[in-house]
Formats: C-alpha cells, sequence, structure tokens
C-alpha cells in the first residue's frame, strides 16, 4: 500500500528521546530543517508528513538497541548512552552515521570537596556509584585504579554525602548539581554530544534516499545555526586586515562603494562573531557591521 507516492514498508522508523533536554534539541532540529513534528505529552509514535520518516519516542537507553535490532532504521541519541550500551557489548548492529554537535556534555568522576582525593590514583580501594558501569570499568581498567563500582540510576550525585560511596561516575553539564551535593569534578571519562545512529545493515534504495535526504537536510542547519551573515564598510587599505579578523570566512565577497576609497564587505563567519570580534574589526577601520542570523544553508 502507498502513502503520498511511498511504500509504506518504505518509512524511514527513527528513534528518539521521549522527555529531557535531549528531545527538546533532536525535535528542535528536526523543525529546523523543515519537518513538522505533531506530538502530545502521551504520544510514543508521531508521524512526519515532509518526508516518510515516523518517530518513535522511547527511553534514551533503549535507543542503541533498537536501532542495532533492526526495530529503527536510525535514531538520536547520547554519545554516553551510546558508548556504555557498546562497552556492555550491546549495539553491535548500530554504527554513528553523524555527530550532531548539541546537547553536549560529558561523562565525569566527582568527588567530595574536602574528601582528600586528589587524583585518580587515590580512588583505589574506594567506591564509586554509577550509571555507567561498562564505562568507569574500562576507565579505571585504562588507569590501574582498583575501585569497587556501585551500581545505580538516577540521583547518583547523593551516594557520597549518604556514605555509601567516596565517589560518583556521572553526567556534567553546568557542574550545578555537583556544587550543590558538595562534589567537586575529579576527571572526565568521556567528552558527550548527540549523535545520529543508523542500523550497521544496508537499508533499501528508497529508505537510504530518505536518510541521506534527511542527513543533508541535518548538516545544512546544524551550519545555519553555527554561522551568521555580516556585512560591514572598510577603507580599502585595510580590506586584507579586516578579512584575516572574520571568524571561520573562506571568501568574503568586495563590492565597491560610491567612495573609491572604502568597499563593502558580505561573509559568512561559520563561527561565532562575538563583541569582541566586532570591537578588533572597528578598531581595524571597519564601520556599519551588521551580523545577522542565517535560516537555512547547504553544507
Amino acid at each position: 500500500m502507498r502513502e503520498g507516492g511511498v511504500e509504506a514498508g518504505e518509512r524511514i522508523r527513527m528513534a528518539v528521546q521521549k522527555s529531557g533536554r535531549m528531545a527538546e534539541d533532536s525535535i528542535g532540529l528536526l523543525k529546523n530543517c523543515g519537518l513538522h513534528v505533531d506530538r502530545s505529552k502521551d504520544q510514543l509514535f508521531c508521524r512526519i508528513k515532509e518526508l516518510p520518516i515516523d518517530l518513535l519516542l522511547v527511553r534514551d537507553d533503549d535507543i542503541p538497541g533498537f536501532v542495532a535490532d533492526g526495530i529503527c532504521d536510525i535514531g538520536i541519541v547520547g554519545e554516553n548512552v551510546f558508548a556504555e550500551t557498546q562497552s556492555g557489548g550491546g549495539a553491535g548492529g548500530a554504527i554513528i552515521l553523524e555527530r550532531l554537535g548539541f546537547s553536549r556534555c560529558r561523562l565525569s568522576i566527582a568527588v567530595p570537596e574536602n574528601g582528600g582525593i586528589d587524583g585518580v590514583a587515590a580512588l583505589n580501594g574506594k567506591a564509586v556509584a554509577t550509571s555507567y558501569p561498562h564505562l568507569l570499568q574500562a576507565f579505571l581498567k585504562t588507569n590501574n585504579v582498583a575501585a569497587r563500582i556501585l551500581m545505580m540510576t538516577g540521583s547518583v550525585e547523593v551516594a557520597p554525602r549518604l556514605k555509601i560511596a567516596d565517589g560518583i561516575c556521572d553526567i556534567v553539564a553546568s557542574g550545578a548539581t555537583l556544587t550543590a551535593n558538595g562534589l567537586r569534578e575529579l576527571t572526565v571519562v568521556l567528552p558527550s554530544e548527540a549523535l545520529l545512529i543508523r542500523a550497521a545493515q544496508a537499508l533499501s534504495p528508497d529508505k537510504e534516499k530518505t536518510v541521506q535526504r534527511l542527513l543533508a537536510r541535518m548538516r545544512g542547519a546544524l551550519l545555519a545555526a553555527d554561522s551568521k551573515y555580516i556585512m560591514l564598510n572598510a577603507p580599502r587599505a585595510a580590506v586584507e586586515r579586516i578579512t584575516a579578523l572574520l571568524p571561520g570566512c573562506d571568501a568574503p565577497t568586495i563590492m565597491d562603494l560610491n567612495r573609491h576609497d572604502m568597499v563593502a564587505i558580505h561573509a559568512v563567519c561559520k563561527e561565532t562573531v562575538f563583541w569582541e570580534t566586532m570591537e578588533k574589526l572597528q578598531e581595524a577601520g571597519a564601520s556599519a557591521i551588521l551580523v545577522l542570523p542565517i535560516e537555512k544553508m547547504t553544507a
């Protein structure tokens, strides 16, 4: 049976986290790709009209297995979850298709502020609470540390305060939760970001075409989000100095103005344009500086 010109069996099934920051960022990326997702809080299945894609809204730690087992063709998941699953011997049938760069955080070991643990070696003989036992075990083995791993799910940060562990290994974003619980970061085990993963087995030509279309849109949306369009006027003699200050700019467009000694410079900057950058441009002679967001662009 065909739906909208596509065989029903040729629709891509995509796993996305159902709640939390990763879910919001993932749905936001799809919207920036021109895809509309109609969902309610209790809805676990959504259909996208613009491309033949169905969304499965699930728990984050189910996503690697769903993709590996072929239940879903692709999925967006945190690197921390994907790496933990693979370290435990699972998700062998899933591979990383693209690093998406959002929902950045890190898996870190943290200890009490005044606990006397001043390095990784000092964890020898200690107990560390975590929801990531496989990644922690691999890290401790690499660093020749013999620590006892205490498996916990949720509220890992309270373990030292309850005297059931000497430290924790958990996800850190801003570090505010650690500070609130009297903990400090000792070392980073794994930097993490959102990943687009796919099933390792080959997809049908129609499904592969859809995946590549989605990937191209994602790359363009992410590139646009990190880029700015900058316009400014500059003395002709200062063009080389000014263009060298434009962040991540490959080939700016330079146009003559009515004044023979002045030109207009237009450029796409693929890095953030900070106030400090604008101040340096002014010091180099630039004027009428305008920085605009980019809604869409192709990679």
